[in-house]
C-alpha cells in the first residue's frame, strides 16, 4: 500500500508554515529596527529589487526554467497591489505599536481568511474549523494589552494591513491552484513593491552606511525565503488551516522583542499565544481526520 498522500501533504504544509514563521519574524524584527531611522520606501525599494533578483537567479538555476510567466495575470495583479499596500501599512504599524499589539491584528487573519476563502476559493469551512477560529479570537483578546478602548491610529493601520494581507494570501492560494510556478508569486509582488517605493524614494532618502545596507540585504534574503515557503504552504494546506498556524510567529517575536527591543510581555500575552497555538493544532487535527476519511480505501467486493 502506498503512503497516505494526504497525510504527507499536511505534514509538509505544517513544516513549511513553521519555517515561514521563523523567517518572517526575523524580517519583521529588521522592519522595526529600520522604522526607527528610515522611511518605508528606503527599505522596500532596496529589498524589493534584491528579492526580485533572487527569484530570477533561483529560476535560472532551477531544473524547470519557466521564466516568470503566470497563468493568472489578473489574480497576480491583485496580489501585487495588496502586497505593496499591506507592506507599507505593516511598516507603519511596527513603528507605532509594540510587537504584541501588532500581532493582535495579525491573529485576526485566520478569521478574515476563512470568511473570504469560502466564497472565493470554494473551500468548505467546517464547524470544527469555525470553533477553532473562535478559540483563536479568544487568544487575540488576551494579547491586547490595553483593551479596545485604547485603539488609536496605529491599531487602525494594523487592521488595514491585516485586511490587505488577507487579500494577498487568498490571491496566492487562488493562483497556486492553477499555476505551480512558485517563483512568479515571489517575483512580481516584490518587483511591484520596489518600483512603487522607488517613485517615492527621492523624497525620503537618507544616506545609509554599510551596516544598514547589510540589514536591508538580510531583510530581503529572509523575506525571499519566507514568501517562497508561504506560497508552497498555501498549496499544501487550505488557507484557513495555514493562517492560524502562522500565529507561531508570535512566539518568535516575543523572544526577538525581548532580546532586541527590551519588550517584555505580560502573563496574559503568553496565555493568549498558548490559546492561539492550541487553536492552530485543533485545525490541523480536524483537517488530518477529514483527509483520512475522504481518502479511505473501500475494499473491493
Amino acid at each position: 500500500m502506498r503512503p497516505h498522500a494526504g497525510g504527507a501533504a499536511i505534514t509538509m504544509g505544517v513544516a513549511l508554515t513553521a519555517l515561514y514563521t521563523a523567517l518572517i519574524a526575523g524580517a519583521d524584527a529588521i522592519t522595526k529596527l529600520f522604522g526607527q531611522a528610515y522611511a518605508a520606501p528606503q527599505l522596500f525599494a532596496v529589498s524589493g529589487f534584491i528579492v526580485a533578483a533572487l527569484a530570477l537567479a533561483a529560476n535560472a538555476r532551477g531544473p524547470r526554467r519557466r521564466g516568470m510567466r503566470t497563468a493568472c495575470p489578473g489574480a497576480m495583479a491583485v496580489r501585487v497591489v495588496a502586497t505593496v499596500a499591506g507592506s507599507v501599512a505593516f511598516y507603519h504599524a511596527f513603528r507605532l505599536l509594540p510587537f504584541a499589539e501588532v500581532f493582535l491584528f495579525i491573529a485576526l487573519i485566520p478569521l478574515m481568511t476563512a470568511l473570504v476563502s469560502g466564497p472565493v476559493l470554494g473551500e468548505e469551512v467546517r464547524s470544527q474549523a469555525w470553533a477553532a477560529l473562535m478559540l483563536g479570537l479568544l487568544g487575540v483578546w488576551c494579547l491586547f494589552p490595553g483593551g479596545l478602548s485604547d485603539m488609536g491610529a496605529g491599531h487602525l493601520v494594523a487592521l488595514l494591513a491585516v485586511a490587505l494581507g488577507t487579500v494577498s494570501m487568498v490571491a496566492s492560494r487562488y493562483i497556486g491552484r492553477r499555476d505551480d510556478n512558485l517563483l512568479a508569486q515571489v517575483f512580481y509582488p516584490n518587483l511591484g513593491l520596489a518600483v512603487a517605493m522607488l517613485a517615492a524614494l527621492p523624497f525620503v532618502w537618507r544616506p545609509m552606511g554599510l551596516a544598514d545596507l547589510g540589514w536591508a540585504a538580510g531583510y530581503a534574503t529572509l523575506l525571499f525565503g519566507a514568501r517562497w515557503v508561504l506560497v508552497a504552504a498555501l498549496r499544501a494546506l487550505p488557507a484557513y488551516v495555514v493562517t492560524p498556524l502562522m500565529n507561531l510567529q508570535f512566539v518568535w517575536m516575543v523572544a526577538l522583542g525581548a532580546l532586541a527591543f527590551g519588550e517584555v510581555p505580560g502573563v496574559m500575552v503568553f496565555a493568549g499565544a498558548a490559546i492561539m497555538v492550541a487553536a492552530g493544532a485543533w485545525l490541523i487535527l480536524d483537517q488530518t481526520l477529514e483527509t483520512r476519511r475522504a481518502t479511505r480505501v473501500v475494499p473491493a467486493e
